[in-house]
């Protein structure tokens, strides 16, 4: 896992070349760059290895998916949303670049990740890329993260009507859409059919949902040192998440049987993958 990290790394570095205006490529390098699990495009790389695609055929689309996840990151932490001055152990992006600069920044990294697609990834063929940004404005736009981040937003100011139905909705879009895409991506560059797609959508989409319980739980159980983030602001702000929907034990539980959940979809359909094992194992909880 930490070999694809560090490729990650490399081509990020590589793909994000600082040039005129200044202040915006050193906004956008400075949290993509912040030292990560760099999750997503980790299992943008490995589900292209799993399905039987080359590795380097992958690595624009990967380096563009934590592109779209770090400008989640910039945006999440304006003071108009969650107002947090830390991200990773590091000051969020408007704390060092101003608040104007950092949503341009966002902006710009939001159309900037699918040139560095469509720049890199000729060999693929016009047939197959088209799919890959398909599927990229799918889960970056209105129906994907943004609608996940609007519905976090409402669930802080009202009371829904079926908290339950909102927080699976809030999960699935704010956190397992970004899995979702990157997984279909890798497996869409290997060459995947209909049924692969189906089921690796099926396992991304809890592993998302498994991750952002995790986060949850974290919020309420960690502390700064381990999350590089500001801890407890939830809680303060009122905010739904499944610790304060269903409790902390039954978060816990509900935890570890989708962790499980996604370790059967992956056996039950001849999936194997050390990466992917290590990735459930980061989540689980003690």
């Amino acid at each position: 896992m930490q070999s694809l990290i560090n490729l990650v790394n490399e081509n990020l570095d590589k793909f994000m070349e600082i040039t005129y205006p200044e202040d915006i490529f050193k906004s956008m390098r400075y949290t993509v760059l912040l030292p990560g699990k760099r999750l997503r495009p980790v299992m943008c790389l490995e589900a292209c290895q799993m399905f039987g695609g080359k590795l380097e055929d992958a690595i624009p689309a990967a380096c563009a998916i934590e592109m779209l996840h770090a400008q989640t990151l910039i945006h999440d932490d304006l003071p108009c949303m969650d107002n947090d001055d830390y991200r990773r152990g590091k000051l969020t992006n408007h704390k060092v670049f101003g608040e104007a600069v950092a949503v341009l920044a966002g902006d710009a990294l939001l159309t900037f990740a699918p040139q560095v697609i469509v720049k890199n990834s000729k060999n693929l063929g016009a047939e197959k890329l088209l799919k890959i940004l398909e599927e990229y404005f799918k889960y970056a736009g209105a129906y994907g993260v943004i609608a996940g981040q609007v519905a976090d937003i409402e669930s802080e100011k009202t009371t829904p009507e079926n908290p339950e139905k909102t927080l699976e909705y809030i999960h699935i879009h704010k956190t397992s859409d970004l899995f979702k895409l990157a997984l279909r991506t890798g497996a869409i560059i290997a060459g995947a059919d209909e049924k692969q797609l189906d089921v690796i959508t099926r396992f991304a989409q809890n592993l998302g949902f498994a991750f952002q319980i995790a986060d949850d739980i974290l919020d309420e159980t960690s502390t700064f040192e381990q999350m590089g983030k500001t801890l407890g602001k939830d809680k303060l702000s009122g905010k739904l998440t499944y610790v304060s929907l269903y409790g902390l034990d039954r978060a816990k539980a509900d935890l570890a049987q989708i962790l499980d959940d996604c370790e059967k979809i992956l056996s039950e359909n001849g999936l194997k993958s050390d990466i992917f094992d290590q990735i459930i194992a980061k989540i689980r909880i003690a």
